[in-house]
C-alpha cells in the first residue's frame, strides 16, 4: 500500500463528527420541547413533530455514514447530473408543487413531502466544485467570476421565485467558492454590486417581499409583525439563564409555528443568553473544523466541497438568527439541525458526510 493510500484510510475528522452529532442531538431535544404544545393541540400527540424529525435525523445519519465511507470524487463526477436534476425538481415545484402559507416549496411523494431547494444547495456545492476544478488552470479574472455565477442563475431564479432566502444562500455559496479558488478582494466589489442588484430585483418582483421590508421597519404597525414581536418577547424574557428547558410561555401559541423558523427565540427563552451563546459557539466550532478540513484537503475539489458546506452553514445560521432578532427582514430560513424540517436535516447530514469523506482522504 502506498503512502497516499495509507493516508487516505486514516479515518474521518472525529472532532467534526462529534460536533455534528452534538448538534443533531441538541436539535431533537429542543425540537421536542418547542413543538410538544403544537403537536398536542393540532394532532393530539405531543411527540408528533419529534417523531417525524427523529425519523428524518436517523435517515440523515445513515446517509452521512454511507457518504463518509465513499470517495467524494465519485459524488463530484455526478455533479452535472445532480445540477440538472435540481433544475427539473425546482421547475416541478412551480408547476405541481404543494402550496403552504402562500409559497410553493414542496413536492408530494406519496405520504412524504420533499423540498427540492434543500437538494439544490447540495447539488450547487458539488457542481461548483466540479466546474471550478475543470477551469483551475485559469481561475482568475472577472470573466471567470461572471461565468461561474451565470451557471447558478437558472437554479437561483427558479428557487428564488418562491424562496428568496435559499436563492441568496445559493448565490452566497457561489461567491464563497469563487473566493476559495481565487482569493483576490478587489474583483469582488463588482460581483457584490451585481448580487445586490439581483436581490433588489427579486424583492421588487413580489409585493409580499416589499411588505416584509415594511414589517421589519415597524412590526407593531402590521398584523403580520405579530410573530416578530412575540419572538422578541421570548428572547427578552429568557434573561441570562432562561426559564428552564420546557418552561417557555411564548411557545404556547404566542409564537406561531415556534418549531420552525423562530425556534431560536424559544432557545433564548428556555436556556437564556448562556444557552443561545453556547449554541452559537458550537456552530462556530463546526465552521472552524470545516475550514481546517478544507485547508488540509489533498486537492481543490475537496477544498471547494468543504468551503461550500461551510458557506452554506454560515449563511443560513447568520440569516436565521438575524431574522429572529429582527436585524433583517423575515426571509423564512430555518436554523440548521435545530428547526423542524425532515428534508433539511437529511441533506445537511449528507453534506456533513461529504465533509467527513474529504477529511478521511486528506
Amino acid at each position: 500500500m502506498s503512502g497516499q493510500e495509507k493516508q487516505s484510510s486514516s479515518g474521518v475528522d472525529h472532532t467534526l463528527l462529534a460536533l455534528v452529532l452534538l448538534l443533531a442531538a441538541f436539535g431533537l431535544v429542543i425540537l421536542f420541547s418547542t413543538s410538544e404544545y403544537n403537536g398536542r393541540v393540532r394532532f393530539h400527540d405531543s411527540a408528533y413533530y419529534f417523531r417525524k424529525q427523529f425519523f428524518a435525523t436517523a435517515l440523515g445519519l445513515a446517509a452521512m455514514y454511507a457518504v463518509s465511507r465513499m470517495d467524494y470524487h465519485f459524488f463530484v463526477s455526478l455533479a452535472p447530473a445532480a445540477y440538472l436534476l435540481s433544475l427539473g425538481l425546482s421547475t416541478a415545484v412551480l408547476l405541481v408543487g404543494q402550496e403552504i402559507n402562500g409559497s410553493k416549496r414542496w413536492l408530494n411523494l406519496g405520504p412524504l413531502s420533499f423540498q427540492p431547494s434543500e437538494f439544490a444547495k447540495a447539488a450547487v456545492i458539488l457542481f461548483l466544485a466540479w466546474q471550478i476544478d475543470r477551469t483551475r488552470k485559469d481561475p482568475s479574472g472577472f470573466w471567470f467570476m461572471c461565468r461561474t455565477m451565470l451557471t447558478l442563475l437558472p437554479v437561483a431564479g427558479l428557487v428564488g421565485s418562491n424562496n428568496l432566502s435559499t436563492a441568496i444562500i445559493i448565490l452566497g455559496i457561489g461567491v464563497i467558492l469563487i473566493f476559495v479558488s481565487n482569493p483576490k478582494y478587489m474583483q469582488f466589489i463588482g460581483l457584490g454590486a451585481a448580487g445586490m442588484a439581483f436581490v433588489a430585483l427579486f424583492l421588487a418582483a413580489e409585493s409580499y417581499r416589499l411588505e416584509r421590508l415594511a414589517i421589519w421597519r415597524n412590526p407593531e404597525a402590521y398584523e403580520k409583525g405579530f410573530q416578530t414581536i412575540q419572538g422578541l418577547y421570548a428572547i427578552g424574557s429568557g434573561g441570562i439563564f432562561g426559564r428552564g428547558l420546557g418552561s417557555s410561555l411564548q411557545k404556547l401559541g404566542f409564537v406561531p409555528e415556534a418549531q420552525n423558523d423562530m425556534i431560536f427565540s424559544i432557545i433564548c427563552e428556555e436556556l437564556g443568553l448562556a444557552g443561545a451563546c453556547g449554541l452559537i459557539l458550537i456552530f462556530i466550532l463546526l465552521l472552524w473544523r470545516l475550514c481546517v478540513v478544507s485547508m488540509h484537503s489533498r486537492d481543490l475539489q475537496g477544498a471547494l466541497i468543504c468551503g461550500g458546506i461551510m458557506g452554506h452553514m454560515a449563511i443560513q445560521v447568520i440569516l436565521n438568527i438575524a431574522v429572529v432578532t429582527n436585524t433583517i427582514p423575515n426571509t423564512g430560513i430555518t436554523l440548521p439541525f435545530i428547526s423542524y424540517g425532515g428534508t433539511s436535516v437529511v441533506f445537511l447530514l449528507a453534506e456533513m458526510g461529504l465533509a467527513l469523506s474529504v477529511s478521511a482522504h486528506r
